[in-house]
């Protein structure tokens, strides 16, 4: 095992999720990485590996409070202490209200709100009794404003901000530090080239977020002294409208 603990990734997705996996494996630490389809992960823990890290792939669906115990408990129990929790399932989608189905909005509220719910929980439950962990929650512009067609997206992650000021507020004195990362603006995918690629051509080079440059502020939250933790961060574009 590394000499360092276990970092989570929960919704390790191509984009801002391995690049987080693969910044905290390249400070010694145990990468556990989790999205639906676990082959999908593979290319991931192939490459933390050819790197000389350590990556353990997992399918998970973070809606499901049975699966998400599991997880915890077998990570403890089997690979080492989870220091880190990264929650970054999406759940970007756009509906017009009257579109909106209640299947539609609960399943983004599941994604964004209870999904973050029962991953949080989980981390705190095993990090409190040795009164350390970092919980990092990523968040997006409809945490702070809903927007036209958003409004799913909007309450579910209001809802994940709520509860990470919540669990910061009730845990941070006990010793974990819980912050919540506001990404506003469009991330560098491939998915983003293909689908917005007006946008991309706009923006220019400056204009679309790294998952790379992500990974770092994720990296400096963890790494904050507990006398001056930050709670928000946003991170965007310097020509991103705001």
């Amino acid at each position: 095992m590394s000499g360092h603990g276990v970092c989570c990734v929960i919704g390790a997705g191509d984009a801002t999720g391995s690049a987080v996996a693969r910044r905290f494996a390249k400070e010694g630490y145990t990468v556990s990485v989790a999205r639906r389809t676990e082959a999908a992960l593979q290319p991931l823990v192939d490459q933390i590996t050819a790197q000389g890290g350590r990556a353990l792939a997992f399918g998970l669906d973070a809606r499901r409070e049975d699966e998400v115990v599991n997880l915890f408990q077998h990570i403890e129990a089997d690979i080492g202490p989870i220091d880190v929790l990264v929650f970054n399932v999406g759940g970007n989608v756009r509906f017009p209200v009257l579109e909106t189905t209640a299947q539609k909005y609960f399943k983004v509220w599941e994604m964004c709100a209870l999904a973050g719910f029962l991953a949080g929980r989980e981390a705190a439950r095993v990090m409190l009794p040795r009164g350390r962990g970092t919980i990092l929650f990523t968040g997006a512009t409809a945490s702070v404003r809903g927007s036209n067609g958003f409004a799913a997206f909007a309450g579910g992650k209001a809802a994940l901000r709520a509860l990470a000021q919540s669990m910061a507020r009730e845990f941070g004195p006990q010793g974990l530090h819980v912050a919540h990362v506001i990404i506003d603006g469009l991330i560098d995918t491939a998915f983003a080239r293909a689908n917005f690629a007006q946008r991309v051509a706009e923006v220019g080079p400056h204009g679309i977020l790294n998952p790379d440059h992500i990974a770092e502020a994720y990296w400096w939250l963890h790494s904050q002294p507990r006398d001056a933790w930050t709670f928000e961060l946003d991170l965007r574009p310097s020509v991103e409208k705001w």
